[in-house]
């Protein structure tokens, strides 16, 4: 539950959200090191957002994972699946010590997530693109079945390249599924490069907007922002549904990584290992000029 701005409530809670986020983070570094190599980045930009969610917004119980009025979360971006597990973990869907398999032989837990064996987990990803047409039919499942759930889809910006992803878009808009929160994790890279420099995306909004959206652009790394934005989303089963664009930094908490497409995926040994995991316990520091 979001608590009310400006009140102590709100400065407990965005503490508990900003050490969940470094959380994320430090268990990323921890979890690619059992595995050799990892998507640091992905999940890096997408920390506070995890953490609101989570720890703030959806509806969950952890000891019912099949809950039939539970909120679903789409993670289409599924290579950051590494950030997702902890905190999963950490709210009590599973043990913290079974991440100790991660990516090993019969573990359950591979670089995409498995709705099959993750209690969760509600989609399977693997080749990106498709997660917001999933979320469209469990938010129309939703609908047929009287259920109050809502239906929350984290995508990457890379994403938006797939003509899916506004096949999509568009039936979402067709159908008004207000129970449906997209979430664009705008970190301005994909595995090919910078987005804009593979097919631009821009104006992400207005695209979303002229297929019936509404929308909101935030900043993914200010967790009052999130909280304020999460707090105001309106919650009818007959409505636009709703966008969230979140202006995020790929590889954000850790500076040889920000921006630095050579990141997307990789492994960090020896002193490098050490010296990231020390950055990350000091906390976010300011972004530099320009970024």
């Amino acid at each position: 539950m979001i608590a009310p701005k400006e009140t102590p409530e709100r400065e407990a809670q965005h503490d508990q959200l900003a050490d969940r986020a470094k959380f994320v983070r430090l268990e990323t570094v921890r979890l690619s090191k059992i595995a050799g190599a990892g998507h640091y980045t992905s999940a890096f930009s997408a920390a506070e957002l995890f953490a609101a969610l989570y720890y703030a917004v959806l509806n969950y119980k952890p000891a019912e994972p099949s809950w039939a009025d539970r909120d679903r979360f789409v993670l289409s971006k599924g290579h950051a699946a590494i950030g997702l597990y902890p905190v999963l973990a950490d709210v009590g869907f599973f043990a913290p010590s079974e991440l100790d398999t991660y990516t090993r032989l019969g573990s359950p837990f591979g670089d995409h997530p498995d709705m099959k064996n993750i209690p969760g987990i509600d989609f399977s990803s693997g080749s990106l693109g498709h997660g917001l047409s999933i979320a469209v039919g469990i938010a129309l499942g939703g609908r047929v079945d009287g259920r109050p759930y809502r239906t929350f889809c984290m995508l990457g910006d890379g994403e938006l390249h797939e003509g899916q992803i506004w096949e999509a878009a568009n039936a979402a808009g067709h159908y008004r599924l207000g129970r449906l929160v997209a979430i664009v994790d705008r970190n301005k890279l994909c595995i090919d490069g910078f987005t804009d420099d593979v097919m631009s995306v821009e104006p992400i909004e207005d695209r979303f907007k002229a297929f019936g959206w509404q929308t909101h652009r935030v900043d993914g790394h200010n967790l009052d922002a999130l909280l304020d934005v999460f707090d105001g989303l309106p919650d009818v089963p007959d409505g636009p549904p709703q966008l969230i664009v979140a202006d995020t930094v790929k590889g954000r908490g850790v500076q040889l990584m920000e921006y630095n497409p050579d990141w997307h995926v990789g492994n960090l040994v020896g002193a490098d290992y050490d010296n990231v995991i020390a950055e990350l316990q000091a906390g976010l520091r300011p972004l530099e000029a320009g970024k």
